[in-house]
C-alpha cells in the first residue's frame, strides 16, 4: 500500500491530508472520501504549473514578477519586481526550474519560474 494520498480533485494540490475518515485539501478546503478518489492511470493528467502563491497557471496567462531578477545574456538587465508579463507558454522543465516561456519588451523571450511569478488579475 502507498504512502502517499492523491492529488485534490479540484484544484490538483498535492499537499491533501487525512481528516477522519476524509481527505482534505489546505490549498481550497475540499473534502472528500478517499474511496471517491480516481485511480491513478495512462490517462493520468499531465503536471500542473503553480504560480508563487499556488495559482495554476495555463498557456497564455498573464503573471507578475514578485521579486527583481537578474537577466542573464541582456548585458547586466533586471527585470523589476511587478513587470506584468503578458501570453506566458508552459513549457516542460528543463532540470533547471524554467517551467515558462515569454516575451518581455526590452529583453525579447525569456525564460522564467514559476515560483517567482504571480497570476495577474
Amino acid at each position: 500500500m502507498s504512502d502517499q494520498l492523491p492529488a485534490c480533485p479540484e484544484c490538483a494540490s498535492e499537499f491533501t491530508y487525512a481528516s477522519g475518515a476524509l481527505l482534505t485539501c489546505p490549498m481550497c478546503a475540499h473534502e472528500w472520501s478517499p474511496d471517491d478518489a480516481p485511480a491513478p492511470g495512462p490517462d493520468a493528467a499531465e503536471p500542473v504549473t503553480k504560480d508563487a502563491v499556488g495559482n495554476v497557471l495555463v498557456d497564455g496567462d498573464s503573471v507578475t514578477v514578485v521579486r527583481g531578477l537578474k537577466v542573464k545574456g541582456s548585458g547586466g538587465g533586471v527585470l523589476k519586481i511587478g513587470t506584468k508579463v503578458r501570453s506566458i507558454r508552459i513549457i516542460p522543465d528543463r532540470g533547471d526550474g524554467h517551467d515558462l516561456e515569454a516575451k518581455v519588451a526590452p529583453f525579447g523571450e525569456i525564460l522564467l519560474k514559476s515560483s517567482v511569478v504571480k497570476k495577474a488579475d
